[in-house]
């Protein structure tokens, strides 16, 4: 495993981008202080306050309210674990009991305003915490936790009375941790292990069990928080305290819902600004998991397309396993920033480095094929018939002399190479064990990252627990997976980190010109027509066709001709989604008298389906370009989103779309495109000339911004189809849909 020397200069710079970066005035954040610059054009807070949690996890008194010595009570346990703790944190502990006089041989108080002093912590373990909430809001008490359970996890009447209890400390003051947590945060973490450290933060506390063991293999761990139901305090505090820690190298997550996405990406963009990389597991991927995830801690999962695409603008991991949780969170904590971001892979075998070179490849990783000089260099030790370009097979032999260490040295010397993973699929002694002291001995001489992959299942040989799990400069994992997943995490988060502007800076802050033009048109509970739609883009400044609405055949036909022939005839009502489906649609017309036609013909069908229109559009015609769509909707935890993606008649079925959560610059919105399946129509295919990408990227930064500024008012957009015309010539929003809120 890494250890605490190779981690000190990832602290170091971390440190310093925390002193360049200007410290803001937090906005109001669920009761916190508020500035009145530090609001978006919504009205939404653009920076979180950091909560003061140094005396939550460092008190210097704690009050046990219900505690016991009373052996085969399940308090008495509890008692026990936080007395301990009190101790270890240097804590004067204060047992409250109405009939006992003392607790483990400790005074106690027969009631809460019996207290000797104020507390910075009390622990309740009642099966009825309000009541004691209210008495502890008199005594001014910093902290409160509670372990019951029977609130949100259990549907409506206990979500009722989780809002009494989060109401009550909301009065108080105070800051409660739960309820339907546990004792994780008081347990006894190592104070012998160097370097940086990860924080974790668990919605379910035997989750986070794997973790909280790698301090067995030498990881420190420096906090716990696990969060139950988030009456009050919840992961984004958390987070965002985390991310001030200097002893803090990453923070690992395990996620079953969010109270608050905005405080989340705020949290977020406050990890993100310092460089501190925080690793989650975030269930609800699938309808199963978002149900059980509900009814373990009572929390929204939300639509995990957005989720997944929110944690991804704020540069949060996403993982699956807590074993890929356990192996990024280690590397991301402790490994240098990278020197270059090619991977050679190095085995004694060619059919594993083969393997692993497939794997590390389709996982995203770039292998350089190393230079001609290398590879003669190379050859030097490894007979000519082998592969050295990348990966390297050194045939097995020259691991057990002199040549295996200057193999590896020659390969790390590389400047295009800045990780090197050498596969061990098996114990072999005695040339396994030459190996990975070797690996071993050149890590401690580079910068760059050194990956061993052991292979074996027993994983109690020396080569493994004292020479690996031993050194401070080696990453040491089980699986190739494992190891894969973390070295493009790595990667990544350091490219991620180099680049990041926050888009909290770039929001929005007071109404543009577009937004008053844009609220004159909204009407409230009311989906627009497409001319009203329309109007609504171009307040905005997205283009539409040269079109007129018009009340009559004679108009129509008026129109026709500074529209230009050929033109488009569609029906034109608040009522009409799909006009196509009802025939409201007739396209190519070319004379007078065929727009006539079609006038007459779309109102006869509009009045036998029983639609009003507000008249009927007479439309420039568009035929060459990509159709796209995009489009607003609303999230039940971030609220506005921002979707593109291949529109068309075959939009649903196609389901090609990339979403990202306002505010966001221009960067996260070419980043859409590219996560499109058919991102490669925009380039160009079968003759036709590439898209006009520029102008498609403008349209989504105009939505979005729209979307900032109308807040909730707008419930939806739809602009489908997008033609994005070829290169230099923009792009065209033909129909649109808007519903107001």
């Amino acid at each position: 495993m890494l250890g605490s020397t190779h981690g000190t200069l990832t602290t170091d710079s971390r440190r310093a981008r925390v002193l360049a970066c200007e410290e803001r005035p937090g906005p109001a954040v669920h009761g916190r202080s508020a500035d009145a610059d530090g609001l978006d054009v919504s009205g939404r807070p653009l920076y979180q306050a950091v909560p003061d949690l140094d005396r939550f996890f460092r008190p210097e008194s704690v009050a046990v309210i219900g505690a016991s010595d009373a052996e085969g009570r399940p308090n008495t346990g509890i008692t026990r674990q936080l007395a301990a703790w009190a101790e270890r944190v240097g804590a004067r502990l204060h047992p409250v009991h109405p009939t006992r006089a003392t607790v483990f041989g400790i005074p106690c108080a027969p009631s809460v305003a019996d207290l000797p002093e104020q507390v910075d912590l009390a622990v309740l373990l009642v099966a009825d915490p309000l009541p004691v909430i209210e008495e502890l809001a008199e005594t001014k008490v910093k902290f409160a936790v509670v372990f019951a359970s029977g609130f949100a996890e259990t549907g409506a009447e206990g979500a009722e009375a989780q809002g009494r209890l989060a109401a009550a400390v909301a009065r108080s003051g105070m800051r409660l941790l739960g309820p339907n947590t546990n004792l994780n945060a008081f347990e006894r973490f190592r104070e012998d292990l160097d370097g940086p450290a990860i924080a974790l933060i668990t919605q379910s506390g035997h989750q986070g069990r794997p973790v909280f063991a790698l301090q067995e293999l030498g990881v420190r761990l420096s906090h716990w928080a696990p969060t139950g139901n988030e009456a009050d305090l919840e992961t984004a505090d958390f987070l965002s305290y985390f991310a001030e820690q200097p002893e803090v190298g990453a923070i690992a997550c395990y996620v079953e819902g969010l109270k608050d996405g905005r405080a989340f990406l705020l949290a977020a963009d406050r990890a993100a600004r310092r460089g501190v990389p925080v690793v989650a597991v975030k269930v609800g991927r699938t309808e199963v998991g978002a149900r059980t995830a509900a009814t373990h801690t009572g929390k929204l999962t939300g639509a995990d397309d957005v989720v997944d695409a929110a944690m991804r603008q704020y540069g949060v991991i996403r993982v699956d396993g807590l074993d890929e949780l356990q192996d990024t969170a280690t590397l991301l904590a402790r490994a240098k920033p990278p020197r270059a971001d090619g991977v050679a892979v190095y085995a004694i075998s060619g059919g594993t480095g083969a393997h692993v070179a497939d794997l590390a490849t389709a996982a995203g990783l770039r292998l350089p094929e190393l230079s001609a000089a290398k590879q003669t260099e190379l050859h030097q030790w490894i007979p000519e018939y082998l592969n050295v370009s990348n990966p390297v097979d050194n045939g097995g032999h020259p691991v057990g002399d002199e040549r295996g260490r200057k193999i590896i040295d020659a390969i790390l010397a590389d400047p295009g190479i800045g990780v090197l993973i050498c596969p061990v699929t098996g114990p072999f002694p005695p040339l396994s064990d030459r190996l990975v002291r070797d690996l071993v001995h050149a890590a401690e001489t580079t910068d760059k990252l050194v990956c061993v992959v052991w292979g074996s299942p027993v994983g109690t040989e020396s080569a493994y627990r004292d020479v690996l799990l031993g050194s401070s400069r080696v990453a040491t994992f089980r699986t190739v997976s494992g190891c894969l997943t973390a070295v493009r995490a790595h990667l990544e988060h350091h490219r991620f980190v180099r680049d990041y502007r926050s888009p909290f800076d770039q929001a929005p802050r007071t109404p543009s010109p577009s937004f008053r033009k844009a609220r004159m048109l909204m009407r409230p509970g009311q989906q627009l027509s497409e001319h009203a739609a329309k109007q609504l883009l171009r307040a905005y400044g997205i283009r539409v066709p040269r079109e007129q609405l018009v009340t009559s055949a004679a108009a129509a036909v008026r129109a026709a001709g500074p529209v230009g022939y050929p033109v488009v005839m569609k029906a034109s009502g608040a009522q009409i989604a799909h006009k196509t489906e009802l025939g409201l649609v007739k396209i190519g017309l070319t004379s007078a008298s065929q727009v006539r036609d079609a006038y007459r013909e779309l109102t006869d069908i509009a009045r036998y389906e029983g639609v009003d229109l507000d008249g009927v559009l007479v439309c420039q015609m568009v035929e060459r370009g990509v159709e796209m769509v995009v489009g607003v909707t609303h999230d039940d935890l971030f609220g506005p989103t921002v979707t593109v993606g291949l529109g068309g008649v075959l939009v649903e079925v196609l389901r090609d779309a990339a979403v990202r959560v306002p505010p966001f610059g221009e960067d996260q919105a070419r980043a859409m495109l590219g996560e499109l399946r058919g991102r490669a129509l925009l380039d160009g295919v079968r003759g036709r000339p590439p898209a006009d990408l520029d102008a498609l990227v403008e349209v989504v930064l105009r939505v979005q911004h729209m979307a900032l500024e109308l807040g909730d008012d707008l419930a939806e957009l739809d602009i489908n189809p997008l033609m994005v015309l070829p290169r230099g010539q923009g792009a065209v929003a033909l129909d649109a849909l808007a519903v107001c809120r």
